[in-house]
């Protein structure tokens, strides 16, 4: 930011100075979003290896669908509604609390979600044939495709166990400042893909189903790699069932609501998904690509501007610092304006060469490229919304305010199932699914920080005109650059793999390399972000 804008807010809190405290939360941030950093890329490789291994077999379809449903109830019961509920709290108890007072509540919450969540395993394991079929409902005209579908289901649901225990051990960690190892876990999962697709595929007579084994064996690494840590911290959690701890009866009345504010967009999704069930073969496989290309830079960057906002949002407010919980909001909306608006308008120009030189093969068809294009076009354009919401809902449940969010849960969701159903009867496919997506993301955001302004807890500093300048003018002359290095994207088809490579290179360091130099020539300095 400005200096001028951080000296107008400065204060000091606990004796250190409010720049050297922002200078604190870019720190991990970076911290955070090199190690996200390392397990995104490990995903995209992991990508590549699955796109070019299964392509958009049915069993890839069948897979990605089973996936998508414990991943959707870990953003409920893990980092959503459960990690917004938890943080507050926890970070209450650790302020005006002796640490054995934390540790039973870590325990307490340990146990209670523990317990619920193996019940509600156990459940979808035994009813796994019933509950698939409203989830896939557009493969039950398929009988083997819909059989490997719940076979799929069963392997994969404990994950969201696993991970869910994970979660409460990274909220932990990262309310102590450890942001590197909560953010470095996510790799493991990546790890356990990549070698489930090439030592156990071949052994099995459906190759795809490796990749619902990998999913469980990384559950159980992620779980077990953390504790170490959180032993160090001495908090380590001996599960203890205890319904009646004030902690926790608190965390379930705040959890409750957010439950469904914090799911609008995974609830989004899953539409997306059920509803591409029931186009062509591919329909699925062709959104889960396009939509990990566009969390690459929502996962490195978004992710770890929210993870370090929120316990930061949530002391603030315990110590009613609401000058400096504005300025929170506002240096993280800068920086996700600075670095979501490039993003977006280079996934959506080089939408096709970067599926060709990551996917493109004998598995993965000049048409997949063609048609996953669509899809990543349409949800890259809605990446600054995406990353929006990320940093505004925090300033609701900082506040233990979860009504706020799930009323506009509700207008959200109920626009992109209109969305939806429109798109999907115009004849739109798999693209209308995708849009639809964005453009609820844009409304939820959108609202979200209408009610941050409303409620008088955020509003924008000095100095946002020259910064939005800025931008401008640097993304102007980065995508002169991407078009002018791109070319016409049939020409990548028949380009060696190399070639590819090395071209994409150039691109992407070069277009990076104008945009910072033309942000410096514009006058933004790093001390002015730092700050």
């Amino acid at each position: 930011m400005t200096s001028e804008v951080t000296d107008k807010t400065a204060g000091p809190e606990n004796g250190v100075p409010a720049a050297q405290r922002e200078g604190g939360l870019l720190k991990a941030s970076g911290i955070t979003g090199i190690m996200t950093l390392l397990s995104r890329f490990l995903g995209l490789f992991r990508d590549i290896v699955i796109a070019r291994l299964f392509g958009t077999s049915v069993g890839a379809d069948a897979f990605f669908l089973a996936n998508k449903i414990p991943n959707f109830m870990r953003r409920l019961f893990a980092e959503g509604a459960f990690n917004q509920a938890f943080v507050p709290i926890l970070s209450e108890y650790r302020t005006n609390r002796e640490q054995v007072e934390v540790r039973e509540l870590v325990s307490a919450v340990m146990a209670s979600l523990g317990g619920f969540l193996s019940l509600l395993t156990a459940l979808v394991l035994l009813a796994a044939p019933i509950i698939a079929v409203p989830i896939a409902f557009g493969f039950t005209d398929e009988p083997e495709k819909f059989d490997l579908f719940v076979q799929m289901l069963r392997i994969t649901f404990p994950y969201l166990l696993l991970i869910s225990l994970t979660a409460l051990v990274s909220a932990v960690l990262n309310s102590y400042g450890r942001f590197a190892v909560p953010a470095f876990t996510p790799a493991l999962l990546n790890v356990s893909l990549i070698l489930a697709a090439f030592y156990l595929a071949p052994h099995l007579a459906v190759p795809e189903l490796a990749l619902a084994w990998g999913v469980l064996i990384a559950g159980i690494v992620q779980f077990l790699f953390q504790l170490p840590f959180i032993a160090r911290l001495g908090l380590l959690p001996l599960p203890r069932l205890n319904s009646a701890h004030e902690g926790v009866r608190r965390i379930k009345k705040l959890m409750v609501p957010a439950l469904f504010g914090v799911s609008v967009s995974q609830i989004n999704l899953l539409l997306d998904t059920v509803i591409a069930s029931l186009l062509v073969t591919g329909s699925i496989s062709w959104l889960y690509f396009s939509d990990r290309l566009m969390e690459l830079p929502l996962g490195i960057f978004g992710v770890a501007i929210a993870i370090v906002v929120l316990p930061s949002l949530s002391r603030k407010h315990a110590e009613q610092s609401m000058q400096e919980f504005s300025a929170t909001l506002d240096w993280a909306l800068r920086l996700v304006c600075l670095i979501a608006v490039p993003a977006s308008l280079a996934l959506i120009v080089l939408a096709e060469p970067l599926l060709i030189t990551l996917f493109e093969n004998d598995n993965f068809t000049q048409r997949d490229v063609v048609s996953a294009s669509g899809s990543l076009r349409a949800y890259a354009a809605g990446l600054l919304g995406f990353m929006s919401i990320k940093i505004f809902a925090p300033g609701y449940y900082a506040r233990q305010d979860t009504r706020s969010p799930v009323r506009i849960g509700i207008v959200a969701m109920l626009a992109n199932m209109v969305l939806n159903i429109v798109f999907y009867l115009s004849g739109y496919a798999h693209v209308g699914l995708a849009t639809a997506t964005t453009l609820a993301a844009f409304l939820n955001a959108g609202l979200l920080c209408h009610g941050l302004i409303r409620d008088g807890v955020f509003r924008l500093q000095a100095g946002w005109l020259r910064f939005a300048m800025q931008i401008l003018v640097a993304n102007v002359l980065m995508l002169l650059l991407i078009f002018w290095l791109a070319g016409d994207w049939q020409d990548w088809l028949g380009w060696t793999l190399l070639e590819r490579v090395a071209r994409m290179s150039w691109i992407v360091f070069g277009g990076i390399g104008l945009y910072s130099i033309t942000l410096l020539v514009c006058g933004l300095r790093w001390r002015h972000i730092y700050r």
